[in-house]
This record gives C-alpha cells, sequence and structure tokens, in this order.
C-alpha cells in the first residue's frame, strides 16, 4: 500500500515521478501528489483519486519544471482521502517536503508536543507531524542529516520516508524502517522507490536498504550511513527482469495476464528444484538431522497466502506427518503463542514486506524458531530476515488480486512437503516418485485448463448479478474453496463465504436459498461421495450448483447444474488446477459487472502497515 518515487538527475522530474506512480499503481490508493524543486521554491501539486488528475493538475508534469522531487501515491489510513490529506507533507514554510509510507505510532504525543512549540497542522494525517519535527531539529540542529537521525529516534512505527529540502537543492534525502525502500543508480540521475517496477524502465542497478538506513542521492551519486552518519559500503543488486513482464503486453487487464503466465510460473519455481526425480532446494540451509528431529511447524500468512498455507498444511501433514499449525499473522504475535523446540515456521508473503508477516517472522526468530520464508521478491525484507528462503519465480505481479504468486506459493509448499517426506522416510518410494513426476506435470496441466475459456465466461456472465455465492469443499479443496472465495469478493464486491462442506448441517445451510449460487469443490477421490451428499443438501434446498471435479468423474454431473473438469492429478495436488476455474469465474464476473479488476475499491497489492 502507498508507493514513493524519488528523482534527482538531468531530466525534468515530475513527468519521472508521475509515470513512476503509474507502474506503482497496483499497490493500492486513493490519492496522489508530487513535490518538485524548480531552483527557487517547493512546488507541490496533489489531488484525491487516480492518478489521471494529477496527472491532468500538472499538464502531465509539464507546469512543474525542475530536475529534483519526490512523489506518493497514498492509501488512507490517518484521515480521509482528501487533497489536504495526500502526500506530500511540508513544513509551514514549505522550505521541507516529506513522502512516507508506514505508520507513525506516537504521532498524536508528537503532534502535541509540536502545538506547544507552536506549530500548526492542516491535515488529518500522521504524516504532517514528521515535516514538522523535522522542521524543529533543522532549526535546532542547523542540518537535515543531524535532523533526520533525532527524527528516527524519536518516532514510534514504520516508515519510508522521502524528503527534500529547499537549503538542500542538489540532493534527496530519504530513510527507511519496517517499510519497502530502494535506490536506484543512474548516470543520467538517481531514483528512490518503493518498488522496483517504478524505475524500471530508468535503470536496472539498485541497493536494497536495511532498517535504519540513510541515504543522501545527489545527481552524481549516492551516499548511504548508518544511525551514527557513517557511511556504508553497499553491494549493487542488478535486476535481469525483462521490463516487458511488468506491462500489459496487449491483455486488457494484468491479472488476466497474469492467469494466462501461470504455466510458466509454476515451471520457473518447479522445475530447477527437481534433479534426476529428487526434490532439491538447494537454498534450504536445514541439516538433515534438523528435518528428521521437527516436531512442529508453523505457518504463517495474510489473505491469499494464508489459503497457500493451509493446502500447505494438508500436503505437510500427510505426506511428512509433523503436525502444521496455520496462523493469521496479524493474529500470530498477540495470542501469545507457545513455540517449541525443534520446530520451523514457514513464512509466506507475494512481496516479502507484508507488515504482519514481517513480525511475525521476527517474534519467531526472538524465541528461537528457525524460520523459512516463501516470498516472490528478491532482496525484501522478510527474504533478508529469514534463516531460509524459498523464492517463487513468478515474476512480477501488478493486480492486485493475486493469481501465479498464489500458484507458485502451493507449488514450494508441494516441494517442502515432498523434501520434508523423503528426508523423514514417511512416504513409499513409489508414491514419492510418482508425486514428483505428477509436481513435474502441473505446468502443463494448468496450461491445458487455460485453452478455452468461453463455457465459464458464459456462466459468469448469467450470475454476475449474484447477491451471495458460496464455496464448499472438503479437505485440500477447502483451502481451494477459501481462495476461490476471496478472489471473487475481493473483485467483484459480491457477498461470498466458503466453508468446509462438513460445516453445513451446523447452521451455513440456513442461507439458502432458491436460486442460490453454490460452488461445490469436488476433485479428492476419497472424499466425492460426501461431497456429493453435500451437494444433494443444498440442492434440495434451491441451490444451483456449480461444481469442479476431476476428467472422469461424470457421476456428478446428476446433481450440478455446470460443471468444469479439471485433468486427473493426486490428490494432494489438484489445488494447483482446480484454483484455475475459481480465477477465470471472478475475473469474468468483475468484467461483467465492470470492476476496475486490476486495482480493486479500498484494497493494496501490498499491505505495510498493521
Amino acid at each position: 500500500m502507498c508507493g514513493i518515487v524519488g528523482y534527482i538527475g538531468k531530466e525534468e522530474a515530475a513527468p519521472i515521478l508521475l509515470d513512476g506512480l503509474e507502474k506503482l499503481e497496483y499497490r493500492g490508493y486513493d490519492s496522489a501528489g508530487i513535490a518538485v524543486y524548480n531552483g527557487t521554491d517547493i512546488k507541490i501539486t496533489k489531488t484525491k483519486g487516480r492518478l489521471k488528475f494529477l496527472a491532468e493538475a500538472t499538464n502531465e508534469g509539464l507546469s512543474m519544471p525542475g530536475t529534483l522531487g519526490i512523489g506518493h501515491t497514498r492509501w488512507a489510513t490517518h484521515g480521509a482521502p482528501s487533497d489536504i490529506n495526500s502526500h506530500p507533507h511540508a513544513n509551514e514554510s514549505g522550505t521541507i517536503a516529506v513522502v512516507h509510507n508506514g505508520i507513525i505510532e506516537n504521532y498524536l504525543f508528537l503532534k502535541d508536543y509540536l502545538m506547544k512549540k507552536g506549530y500548526n497542522f492542516v491535515s488529518d494525517t500522521d504524516t504532517e507531524v514528521v515535516a514538522h519535527l523535522l522542521d524543529h531539529y533543522v532549526k535546532k540542529y542547523g542540518e537535515i542529516l543531524e535532523a533526520v537521525v533525532h527524527l528516527m529516534n524519536r518516532v514510534e512505527g514504520s516508515y519510508a520516508l522521502g524528503i527534500i529540502v529547499k537549503e538542500n537543492p542538489d540532493e534527496i534525502i530519504a530513510v527507511r524502517k519496517d517499510s519497502p525502500l530502494i535506490v536506484g543508480l543512474s548516470p543520467e540521475g538517481n531514483f528512490i522507490a518503493s518498488d522496483i517496477p517504478a524505475i524500471l524502465k530508468y535503470t536496472r542497478d539498485i541497493y536494497l536498504l536495511e532498517d535504519r538506513e540513510i541515504v543522501r542521492l545527489s545527481r552524481d551519486g549516492v551516499t548511504v550511513y548508518d544511525v551514527f552518519k557513517e557511511p556504508i559500503i553497499k553491494e549493487i543488486t542488478h535486476i535481469d527482469w525483462d521490463i516487458t513482464a511488468a506491462e500489459k503486453g496487449g491483455y486488457e487487464h494484468f491479472m488476466f495476464k497474469e492467469i494466462l503466465e501461470q504455466p510458466k510460473a509454476l515451471k520457473d519455481t518447479i522445475s530447477p528444484r527437481i534433479h534426476n526425480g529428487e526434490v532439491v532446494i538447494e537454498e534450504m540451509k536445514m541439516t538433515d538431522e534438523e528435518i528428521k528431529n521437527l516436531k512442529k511447524i508453523y505457518i504463517v500468512a495474510c489473505g491469499s497466502a494464508y489459503h497457500a498455507g493451509a493446502v500447505g498444511k494438508y500436503v505437510i501433514e500427510d505426506m511428512a506427518r509433523i503436525p502444521v499449525e496455520i496462523d493469521i499473522a496479524s493474529e500470530f504475535r498477540y495470542r501469545n503463542p507457545i513455540f517449541e523446540k525443534d520446530s520451523l515456521a514457514i513464512i509466506i508473503s507475494q512481496s516479502g514486506e507484508t507488515a504482519d508477516t514481517l513480525a511475525a517472522l521476527r517474534e519467531a526468530k526472538k524465541n528461537g524458531v528457525k524460520t523459512l520464508a516463501i516470498v516472490n521478491v528478491v532482496g525484501s525484507s522478510i527474504a533478508r530476515d529469514a534463516d531460509n528462503v524459498l523464492y517463487t519465480w513468478a515474476g512480477p505481479e501488478i493486480a492486485v488480486a493475486t493469481t501465479k504468486a498464489y500458484s507458485t506459493q502451493v507449488s514450494a509448499l508441494y516441494l517442502i512437503g515432498l523434501l520434508f517426506a523423503k528426508k523423514r522416510g514417511t512416504i513409499e518410494d513409489s508414491l514419492y516418485k510418482e508425486t514428483v513426476k505428477e509436481l513435474v506435470s502441473l505446468p502443463d496441466k494448468v496450461a491445458s485448463l487455460l485453452k478455452d475459456f468461453d463455457k465459464i465466461q458464459n456462466f459468469a456472465a448469467k450470475k454476475q448479478n449474484a447477491k451471495d455465492i458460496f464455496f464448499l469443499g472438503r479437505g485440500v479443496d477447502y483451502a481451494t474453496a477459501l481462495e476461490g472465495s476471496l478472489k471473487l469478493k475481493e473483485i467483484s464486491y459480491i457477498h461470498s463465504e466458503a466453508y468446509a462442506a462438513g460445516e453445513l448441517k451446523h447452521g451455513t445451510i440456513s442461507l439458502i436459498e432458491e436460486g442460490t449460487l453454490v460452488v461445490s469443490l469436488a476433485t479428492q477421490e476419497n472424499l466425492f461421495n460426501k461431497m456429493l451428499s453435500n451437494i444433494k443438501e443444498v440442492r434440495t434446498r434451491g441451490a444451483v450448483i456449480m461444481a469442479i471435479a476431476l476428467e472422469g468423474n461424470t457421476e456428478i454431473e446428476k446433481e450440478a447444474d455446470f460443471v468444469l473438469y479439471v485433468p486427473k492429478v493426486l490428490g494432494n495436488l489438484a489445488p494447483s488446477l482446480s484454483v484455475i476455474p475459481l480465477q477465470l469465474f471472478s475475473y469474468y464476473i468483475a468484467v461483467g459487472k465492470g470492476c476496475d479488476v486490476d486495482k480493486p475499491r479500498n484494497l493494496a497489492k501490498s499491505v505495510t502497515v498493521e
């Protein structure tokens, strides 16, 4: 959520800032603004709403001359979306401008302190405190770097800050703590940004900042400091993405493009970890002895990553016979979890910057638990903090509603489950070999599901005015139902719930009435007859049934109004296939309703505040 871009160089800054902010729209926002130093003053323009309003207000940036500036897209936390609450924020004299991602937790205390010093506030935000506190410290200590150090010692919470100062007309100052920020390096100028796509057009060489590192950017160079203002030598990271991977490439929506990219993403995640029919995760530093001695696994994640974790729980417990506890990251720390010896915490996050998940990882490490991160973004905070990292090579994912990142997280958990099962001797060799073979075949099977959309598109068109839709499943199908339900509600705004099918008789069935759509997943052979019974229960109460089953299980057609078949596969691997029609169903319903598929209302791609 929120996005920061900063530029200092030889070119006009405002068009570059607008271009960078456009690349960060996927993060979610409700207002946008830029500040540019024009050689005399700092000029700020900011607007509520989409970035196009800011572009119109600045004539695509041409009305704001200057080669130094900062920009921001805001996702409201403190204060409603408005022009005044938008970033950048400035001190009263307009000589300091600040953009901020994160939350200042002690802002009320600091605001009261500053008001007693005579400072006046015009917004409802926590960020305005930063602008005034910097002003206070610059006046007190006479130098912006010293002011930033003192600010860091007073501010509590998470922050990534971009700062420009009229009295320092040839530099941008930036600092981060628990919120993502990178530095881009180029002979034509230097950049700060919340994420790589914002600056990929201009440079592929970046610095990955650590917590409490301060950066001073000039037109000719970049210096990184620690909190004692001592220079730090940073290693350059070169980004080798193809820039077209972060662009639509002719598709109407990023989400549809990313659905179609799943076969490649799965292959890129799975294939490098299979050698001669064996699962080999070279980046995992756990010894065979540590794996054999595991007594418990905690899987911690948010949103779709949590649903991937739910699949992982079924798979790891079934294959490796290790008890798995799955937690919503935002609840994990606060329930005072009981950490056991010889445990492992698996932390799942697409961005690697999810605030609640990062906090859960640090809580586990603090209590002596070894950590394994499953993330997509190389060099992200979670990747750097974890003891072990398994990267999902999904490539950049721009749509807020995840598809390919989710699918690769699930495949990563299959790999872990198989590896642990083999090391612990809990899986028969024949089943292990068959499962590895089937795992390798998943990309091709997913590709076969993506060849014909007409059937599901036509059914979705008939259901786009539904008020309530329910998803049912048993075993791993229940985990997939959770993801299917979330995908539908987040992009179409239709109320949707997922239930373990066996819970129907414990209250849920009272919600079924004539015409209610129930999506029933029935890919588990050992649970197929039980699912048929559950389908009959809702059908007799007037429900319309959309079913997903394995090819060959045609008996389900007697009970369902609409059936989608997925290729035959071992039961534990079925979620990789059954989620595909659910993604497409949600996509086509949202398109039919005219929703903003890539940028759903009120949602952010990367949730970097608790």
